[in-house]
């Protein structure tokens, strides 16, 4: 069997045909789906019993179950727990910021990046998800939303896992979820986080898609980096920031650099001035994210005096940078310390997924 929601709509025409149907009935179906967040063959009352038939023993829908929300106390953010066909489980959050209605989905089961900060990678890797599994997280969210009449308005790919290391689920996925004839949300609303890729990066520039990208860099040199985010061993920085750049050019899109201040390894005035250097003349935002006690790693948060220390260094050497958190956060302080940035209106959302406990 193939997943509805892995289809493109060509496919799903080619599909309808090859099955003796027509166009419209191949509409139909879509509307149900991305229009309507219907997910039941016997729901959808225009769709003819044979065609029924057909979809229940060749088509897969839906592919993974809602397990549970979780608000957090503000009612800002929500977490859904999904479970998948084997019995596994990942999460989404929803991040509500005055109108904007933004997802954070997964593309893996658990994370093959293992940064030392990082509650995912302590599970370790599981498998990619299908792209199916991850349209359906936002389409179920929009199912959710439409009884308070509100829907998804913006898409980060900051989730459990390393997005670029599933790199061909996620952009099937950007692809289906942007396409104007079946979710319509567009690219410029979507970013992908990546602990550095090069390969991906590198790929994901030459698609023709105009989302953002979000590095989470983290140290301002090699040597710490390699020290925090094991990747950081197989990819350099100057190659990772050599293929943001080339990222930036062709897509005429701003970079945000994700940097996670943690107390006597990375959040020394020393520091912001050797990322100043290495961001100088690059045209990105620094998105500052103090640390978050995970238990069981022996790291700490930074005092506001280091924070501000910081961030004076950046200011001076004029590197946009903004820092939000919220004490108590429970989802900021979950799992790696992958904040938000909307990167068409420089807004920081301070939202992450939280490790399935």
């Amino acid at each position: 069997m193939s997943d509805f929601c892995e289809l493109t709509y060509d496919e799903l025409l080619t599909w309808v045909k090859d099955r003796g149907g027509k166009d419209f009935q191949a509409r139909q179906l879509l509307d149900w789906v991305y229009g309507k967040f219907t997910f039941d063959w016997e729901k959808m009352t225009n769709i003819g019993k044979d065609l029924k038939a057909e979809l229940a023993q060749f088509l897969k829908l839906p592919t993974i179950e809602l397990v549970r929300v979780q608000p957090s106390d503000d009612l800002e953010t929500y977490k859904f727990l999904w479970k998948l066909r084997e019995g596994t489980f990942v999460e989404s959050v929803l991040i509500c910021s005055d109108k904007r209605r933004t997802v954070c989905v997964s593309s893996q089961i658990g994370c093959p990046a293992k940064c030392a900060f990082c509650a995912s990678g302590k599970q370790g890797f599981v498998r990619n998800l299908r792209p199916a599994e991850i349209v359906e997280q936002v389409l179920h969210i929009n199912q959710w939303l439409e009884k308070k009449n509100e829907r998804v308005s913006h898409i980060v790919y900051m989730g459990m896992g390393e997005p670029l290391k599933n790199y061909d689920s996620v952009v099937r996925s950007i692809r289906i979820l942007s396409d104007e004839k079946l979710l319509n949300i567009s690219e410029r609303r979507m970013t992908v986080s990546t602990v550095g890729i090069v390969e991906g990066i590198k790929r994901l520039s030459g698609e023709g898609l105009k989302v953002n990208l979000v590095l989470s860099l983290h140290a301002p040199n090699q040597h710490i980096r390699q020290k925090i985010i094991p990747y950081a061993r197989k990819y350099p920085l100057d190659d990772i920031m050599s293929a943001m750049d080339d990222y930036s050019k062709k897509t005429k899109r701003d970079i945000t650099y994700e940097y996670t201040m943690i107390a006597e390894i990375n959040d020394h005035p020393d520091h912001a001035h050797e990322l100043a250097h290495l961001l100088h003349g690059r045209q990105c935002t620094v998105n500052l994210i103090p640390y978050n006690p995970v238990p069981g790693l022996k790291l700490n948060r930074p005092d506001k005096k280091a924070i501000k220390n910081f961030r004076t260094v950046l200011f001076g050497s004029k590197i946009v940078n903004t820092c939000r958190y919220t004490k108590g956060d429970d989802i900021a302080a979950a799992c790696g310390q992958l904040a938000l940035q909307e990167v068409q209106n420089k807004e920081v959302l301070p939202a992450t997924l939280a490790m399935i406990k």
